[in-house]
């Protein structure tokens, strides 16, 4: 079992920036990959970015040149830097981590709001 607490969400006006974070603990050992989903209201939950034990990167489209994924491996702790955020950035950000067995684990979710 995998054990994730996220941090970092708030509301923040457009153009400006976040950092999310996400602790693991638990059978951090098994641990494959770690990511960040989204979920805007009325809309289904969505990739934003993933990073995978060997270091390779993934991110969606709409957040590619904004947003950096990074981890802390001594920490199990993955991190989601957010630069020049929009309203449509708007949602809630649920932290993922994937295990050997492709078991996944979610974070209980972080409200970002981007608003002025």
């Amino acid at each position: 079992q995998v054990q994730l607490v996220e941090s970092g969400g708030g509301l923040v006006q457009p153009g400006g920036s976040l950092r999310l974070s996400c602790a693991a603990a638990g059978s951090t050992f098994a641990i494959n990959a770690m990511g960040w989903y989204r979920q805007a209201p009325g809309k289904q939950r969505e990739v934003v970015a993933g990073i995978r034990n060997g270091g390779s990167m993934n991110y969606a489209d709409s957040v590619k040149g904004r947003f950096t994924i990074s981890r802390d491996n001594a920490k199990n702790t993955v991190y989601l830097q957010m630069n020049n955020l929009q309203p449509e950035d708007t949602a809630v950000y649920y932290c993922n981590v994937r295990d050997h067995w492709n078991t996944n684990y979610w974070g209980q979710g972080t409200q970002v709001t981007v608003s002025s």
